[in-house]
């Protein structure tokens, strides 16, 4: 019985007899047609009597399920009846199903241009091929057959209300406008006869900060994508026709681009605190100067009073400051720069810090005042209401006779699951002085104590003096506590060892329920056999085994992990294991597929809801709920709303900056189980580390600037025990396992360099960019430029190095790198292997193709603008599929299983060693029969031979965090420079 037959019978048994009634009519009668099919999916559409917009309908025959657009509350409705029986009677018969296009005559709209914009007109497409103009959607719609013969979709009736009044000329600004946010959705747009699509973007310009002598300039360009502005406020790129953002600044044809502003060394505070944040919430920045500093959005103002012990008296000098210790100082409403991060200044904050200054000290910043005598015991009463910071060497003289004494109290237990639950509360109790017994929050002390104060303000007033001792012992653990303990008073689980130590020191008993975490401290070297679910159709190896109970530990403790096995040992079935009802999985799009067949597969008893496409709802009744990185930006109140059961990330390196939109969005989801899956949690920087574990567990690694000074710059500086300090914190959260040491049955991977050599012409071109490029470099990274900044610069050198092409201004037909490749692939497809092709460019995969069809190589491509991915990796891995696949590393470097290869080339090396991994191991994987090699394509002479050498460098810093090397290495502008000697 094929899919289609059994999907038939799946909707057959589910459908109510009047509902299996009309779609067996609305199927006799022809109202069924074929929009659009893949492998996993069918789209068809629906036209029912009376109703202009044919509804529509996807059927998924491989998984027995559907979905209509239609408001009806039953499931299935007489639609899915009428698409399934249309669908099988076709197979059945052995005819195609009839398409849109071949039976309905459809509505096309053509833009012109035309002198000063654009003219829209619109015709009607017929299935024969022919065209008339449309003047009249409505009552062409209410002629007898109109509706019949018509496919009409929602956005047509939304263009016929805003073309009821015609116009002459060129459409208005604010007319198009309001167009073109219609045909977001429309399949059938063309510009002068050519199919273009509507954008939903908005293109605002870019802007670019540079470094010149002692000034910045600011250029404010047109974005590159835009190929030619077509309209007011409307521009043409690649393929979409998109409207404008700023015009009010660039104009609306983008005339006074580009714009060029230069900023003086005294206009340093306007620029980073005023103009630069401004500019960043309008327009993309590109930050090209080394000499401006960092903006912190979370500096706050305060009032600092220096307190000096004089003589026969006490001086005061306030001053209105940003940051502990102060990186900025307000001298009359000016910013004057002290050190460290500049902050977006809160003026409204600073005035009302300024009046409560004057109103209870009457005080002004900047003027210092010496007070004497019964005035300085005046003076002191009134700095104990005045809730400000205090510093010098008089500060203790406000409070002389007070201390501070922690009190901990924990509660708390079990929940109802067997998680322990427990909460605590720290406070300091304020011994001595006048007014009653008081307590502070050990918030408040830890925040002094990190300052470097030496006083803490008091509730009611005054200022008592830190216990300094204790708090050199216990400060950084009570912090990382604080961090961990959740609004509602409950610690993070992941903190109760910590805790556990906390109350020794404190001479009491440890928290209720630790015993279940008793793996966490043991180093899970007694974890039971997993209980795996009984519908399982896999057999585990031994270490998915361990895998599976490390997980199943996680989930009953409640914690978060790290899965960071090695590329291709399974990551995704052994996850598969332990999730259950209520779990939200979230991976690239080009995963989605796998995620579907491998639950499938390994689980085809959960219910699977796959959140995508715009027809997307989520399934209260699903088992585990599918869903893209990019939707979870996108819909993240959605997502963020449930309390999942779990949480998994796959590649979930996707988050490793923390402070992108699909980062934030993934910490604001809510989950008793959170669990990263991540061949590589660390590529170049450890704060990437710091994000996959705040997502996990968040408050283990401390708050993100805490980890940067008290981890990350030690571990870069090699500092002795940094890097063992953080594996030894870590450890119980993260699982890695190499290939080698757990599956040695793999094939051996042989690891080799392919030499290139340059012709003349290319070697003249190359060293013409070299020459432009070392200036440019040297003198960046000798202002004291950014070394990944350096790094990017390199760019045009490297591409040169490949293809003369990919150089502006030049043309080639072919390069000795790509001949070379051709070559290797003509012998390699002529012994029966298939390869894999990888480049991180798109123009050079352009290049490639070329080579390939004159030597009658057949190949697949893979890169960010193929839609069908699935079909495309599908028809590789088949026995009859073309030998070669050409992949962006961007679109194919993680998540795909291309075993059918054994050859792998990259053709532009770079200095990450972590993403040639990832695209080494598309092949070299469980399930991989033969022998796998991995060619590097270097051009002799050039700068890919020296980043070899950086290679090493990165492998140095992940070793440092998840292994046993002693430090990392981070990569120095002398190891830039040492490229261009």
């Amino acid at each position: 019985m094929s899919e289609n037959t059994q999907l038939l019978e799946a909707v057959r048994k589910e459908a109510k007899p009047g509902l299996w009634s009309r779609g067996v009519s609305l199927a006799r009668d022809g109202a069924v047609a074929l929009q659009s099919r893949t492998a996993l999916e069918i789209e068809l559409r629906v036209k029912v009597a009376g109703r202009a917009v044919a509804f529509t309908v996807v059927l998924y025959p491989g998984d027995e399920a559907w979905e209509c657009d239609c408001p009806s509350p039953v499931d299935p409705c007489e639609h899915v009846v009428a698409a399934a029986i249309s669908l099988d009677k076709a197979e059945k018969q052995d005819a195609p199903l009839e398409a849109v296009a071949e039976r309905w005559s459809r509505v096309v709209y053509r833009f012109t241009r035309v002198e000063g914009g654009l003219q829209l007109h619109r015709v009607l497409a017929h299935a024969d091929g022919t065209e008339e103009p449309l003047e009249d959607l409505t009552g062409r719609i209410a002629k007898p057959q109109g509706g019949v013969t018509l496919q009409v979709e929602q956005v047509d009736l939304v263009m016929e209300r805003l073309l009821e009044r015609r116009t002459r000329g060129p459409l208005l600004a604010e007319k198009l406008d309001a167009l073109l946010r219609a045909l977001e959705p429309a399949r059938n747009v063309l510009l002068d006869g050519r199919p273009v699509a509507v954008s939903s973007e908005v293109l605002p310009p870019r802007a670019k900060v540079e470094d010149r002598g002692q000034q910045w300039v600011i250029t404010i360009t047109r974005d590159p994508r835009i190929t030619e502005v077509v309209s007011p406020g409307v521009a043409l790129t690649a393929e979409s026709l998109v409207r404008l953002g700023e015009t009010a600044m660039t104009g609306a044809w983008l005339q006074h681009l580009p714009l060029v502003r230069t900023y003086s060394p005294e206009q340093l505070g306007e620029l980073s605190a005023k103009i630069l944040p401004e500019l960043a919430r309008r327009m993309p920045v590109d930050m090209k100067s080394r000499r401006l500093p960092a903006l912190d959005r979370d500096l706050k103002p305060r009032i600092l009073l220096e307190l000096n012990q004089l003589t026969q008296g006490l001086s005061v000098l306030p001053t209105l400051v940003y940051g502990a210790p102060p990186s900025v100082r307000i001298d009359n409403g000016r910013m004057v720069y002290l050190r460290g991060a500049v902050p977006l200044r809160d003026e409204a904050a600073e005035q009302k810090l300024l009046h409560q200054l004057r109103d209870e000290l009457n005080l002004v910043p900047g003027r210092r005042l010496t007070v004497q005598g019964p005035e300085m015991m005046r003076f002191a009463d009134k700095l104990r209401k005045f809730r400000g910071d205090l510093g010098g060497d008089a500060a203790g003289i406000v409070s002389p006779d007070m201390r501070l004494k922690p009190s901990l109290r924990v509660e708390g237990g079990a929940s109802g699951a067997g998680v322990p639950e427990v909460r605590f509360t720290l406070e300091f109790e304020v011994e001595g002085g006048k007014g009653g017994a008081r307590t502070v929050d050990a918030a408040a002390v830890v925040r002094a104590w990190t300052e470097g104060l030496g006083l803490v303000p008091l509730d009611g007033g005054g200022w008592a003096p830190l216990p300094r001792a204790w708090l050199d012992k216990n400060g950084q653990r009570v912090a990382d506590l604080l961090a961990a303990r959740q609004a509602d008073g409950r610690v993070a689980n992941h903190a109760l060892p910590e805790l556990t130590q906390l109350c020794e020191s404190l001479d009491q008993p440890p928290p209720p329920g630790l015993d279940r975490l008793a793996p966490l401290v043991e180093g899970f070297e007694k974890l039971p056999p997993p209980v795996l679910p009984a519908e399982l159709n896999a057999t585990l190896r031994a270490y998915q085994q361990q895998g599976v109970s490390w997980l199943s530990f996680l989930k009953g403790a409640g914690l978060g992990g790290i899965l960071a096995d090695d590329m291709g040992l399974g990551k995704t079935l052994q996850t598969i294991c332990i999730l259950g009802p209520k779990s939200l999985v979230v991976c690239p799009t080009s995963v989605l597929p796998n995620w579907v067949a491998e639950l499938q597969r390994f689980r085809p008893s959960l219910k699977v809801c796959v959140y995508h496409g715009p027809g997307r709802k989520l399934d209260p009744t699903a088992d585990i709920t599918l869903t893209t990185y990019a939707l979870l930006r996108l819909d993240a109140p959605v997502l963020g709303a449930p309390t999942w059961e779990a949480v998994v990330l796959d590649e979930a390196q996707a988050i490793k900056n923390p402070e992108s939109q699909v980062s934030r969005a993934a910490f604001g989801l809510k989950a008793n189980l959170r669990l990263a899956l991540s061949g590589t949690p660390l590529e170049n920087r450890l704060d990437e580390l710091w994000s996959l574990m705040h997502f996990t567990n968040p408050g283990l690694l401390g708050g993100r600037r805490q980890f940067e000074e008290k981890t990350a710059q030690p571990i870069a500086d090699g500092k002795p025990g940094a890097a063992e300090g953080l594996r030894r914190r870590i450890r119980p959260f993260i699982l890695r396992r190499l290939k080698k040491d757990v599956a040695p049955e793999l094939p051996p991977r042989t690891d080799s360099v392919m030499h290139v050599q340059l012709d003349e012409r290319e070697r003249s071109v190359y060293d013409a960019v070299m020459a432009a490029t070392r200036a440019e470099v040297v003198a960046l990274l000798n202002e004291g430029g950014s070394v990944l900044k350096a790094l990017e610069a390199l760019l045009r050198l490297r591409q040169a190095a490949c293809h003369s092409a990919l150089v502006p201004g030049q043309h080639a037909k072919t390069s000795s790198k790509v001949q070379t490749l051709v070559d290797a692939l003509e012998t390699a497809v002529s012994e029966g292997h298939k390869a894999l092709v990888f480049s991180q460019w798109t123009s050079l995969l352009d290049l490639i193709e070329p080579g390939l069809k004159e030597a009658g190589i057949g190949f697949e491509r893979l890169d960010g603008a193929t839609a069908n991915r699935g079909e495309v990796t599908s028809r590789f891995q088949g026995q009859d599929g073309a030998p070669v696949l050409l992949m962006s590393l961007k679109a194919g470097g993680t998540g795909l299983n291309l075993t059918a290869a054994d050859h792998v080339f990259l053709m532009d090396p770079w200095w990450n060693p972590a993403v040639e991994a990832q695209a080494a191991d598309r092949a070299h994987r469980i399930g991989q029969e033969r022998p796998v090699m991995v060619y590097r394509l270097v051009s002799q002479g050039t700068v890919e031979e020296k980043i070899l050498g950086l290679q090493e460098k990165k492998r140095a810093l992940f070793e440092a965090a998840l292994s046993e090397a002693s430090g990392a290495a981070a990569i120095t502008r002398e190891d830039l420079l040492q490229l261009f000697a």
